[in-house]
């Protein structure tokens, strides 16, 4: 264990010193590069934020889906198989819900500013 700054901090350090210093005199092919390394920082620290929590989340919503325990690794394999044997299909009680909310928290990392995601978010 560290003390401050956190990871998620230096991260986000870095990225607004980009941001807001460099990418103002980077032209060209290179301010491209620049912007998508950014990119790149945003997205670690969100799902820095993000991750533990909905990857929890989603764990608790398979168990309670497929009856089972297991990693999240595991579970997801295990309503794959169930999905491509027949066992499971979206008249599955819970499965569209799991599979809603999990979409949702994946774009909360990948995609926040996507405008369908934030309509759905509205909504």
């Amino acid at each position: 264990m560290q003390d401050d700054p956190t990871p998620t901090e230096l991260i986000k350090a870095v990225a607004d010193f980009l941001r807001n210093e460099i990418t103002p005199v980077i032209k060209g092919h290179n301010a491209f590069k620049l912007r998508v390394g950014i990119n790149a920082l945003d997205l670690v620290t969100r799902q820095l934020a993000l991750e533990s929590s909905g990857d929890a989340a989603e764990a608790e919503r398979l168990k309670q889906l497929l009856g089972m325990q297991g990693s999240l690794l595991e579970l997801n394999q295990a309503l794959s198989d169930r999905i491509a044997e027949g066992e499971v299909d979206l008249q599955t009680p819970g499965l569209t819900e799991h599979l809603w909310q999990t979409t949702m928290d994946k774009l909360a990392v990948d995609q926040p500013n996507y405008a369908s995601y934030k309509r759905e978010l509205k909504s």
